[in-house]
């Protein structure tokens, strides 16, 4: 006790001797055992080093079967929830979502606890099974999502098993949403080949009453020649000549024109115009 009234009226310094001794005394007596910690300036030192904010500022929650990442929002200071389909939304949806959301977000990425960059690609599903790292601008969050367990029919015995059950079934299949975005896009490039093909019709149209115009031209003609052939042949056998005399002919006269046709087609192989018609259209 007179030692401690002495040291509590020493100086500093003679405060600091006779804390060195007495430390001594302690560590070499073996009924004592002294272990180093770190002085205050050098825990405050190794905190505020890391840029690494904790894990509970980047939360993970299912709320009717889907995820709900709740993220700070480094601009305006304050927390913002995203409501993500693990099935159909990626990586890359989330990001897009996080740089929508606030304008101040220069980078936005995902990593693997490994550090690996995960790929935009990759499904919200994927991401969920392992801890990952959101890095927002300079700042690391740490996120640990929630161990979620498949879920079988057997065991949904609880209206909120049924609800998860139904919202995963209605996230998988999307019908709706999927076919009003493949309509839009249908329509859209439809739109695009009829604008493309615009021209092209204008001219096949223009084609198709010119060949229409020659086919009917050829047609007239042709039923023009055998109304002369026969009125020749007519005034051959009943007023110039007997019939006699004109049978052998006529029938050369028709063979020859047979073989005459059978020798155009064979040549050109054209079909005619009704089939082709139908077949353009």
């Amino acid at each position: 006790e007179a030692d401690l009234e002495g040291a509590a009226a020493a100086p500093g310094t003679k405060l600091w001797a006779w804390t060195e001794q007495h430390l001594a005394q302690l560590c070499s007596s073996p009924q004592h055992v002294v272990h180093q910690r770190l002085s205050p300036w050098q825990s405050v030192r190794v905190v505020y080093c890391s840029t690494v904010v904790p894990s509970d500022e980047v939360t993970v929650v299912y709320q009717n079967g889907l995820p709900v990442i709740s993220v700070n929002l480094p601009s305006r200071r304050e927390r913002c929830q995203f409501t993500l389909k693990p099935i159909s939304d990626s990586v890359g949806v989330f990001l897009q979502q996080l740089q929508a959301e606030d304008r101040g977000i220069d980078r936005v990425a995902i990593y693997s606890a490994d550090g690996t960059r995960v790929a935009s690609s990759t499904g919200i599903d994927l991401l969920l099974l392992d801890d990952f790292k959101l890095i927002i601008n300079d700042i690391t969050y740490h996120v640990r999502p929630p161990k979620r367990e498949l879920l079988s029919h057997e065991n949904a015995t609880t209206l909120n098993d049924v609800k998860t059950l139904v919202q995963q079934l209605y996230t998988a299949l999307c019908i709706e949403e999927h076919q009003l975005n493949k309509e839009k896009e249908l329509i859209g490039r439809l739109e695009e080949l009829k604008e493309q093909l615009a021209p092209l019709e204008k001219v096949r149209l223009e084609l198709s009453r010119k060949a229409e115009k020659r086919t009917t031209l050829v047609l007239w003609g042709g039923l023009a020649y055998m109304a002369t052939q026969f009125g020749i042949l007519a005034r051959l056998t009943w007023w110039e000549y007997s019939w006699d005399i004109m049978e052998p002919v006529t029938y050369f006269i028709t063979y020859g024109s047979a073989m005459a046709m059978y020798a155009y087609f064979v040549m050109t192989r054209q079909v005619g115009l009704v089939v082709l018609t139908s077949m353009l259209q």
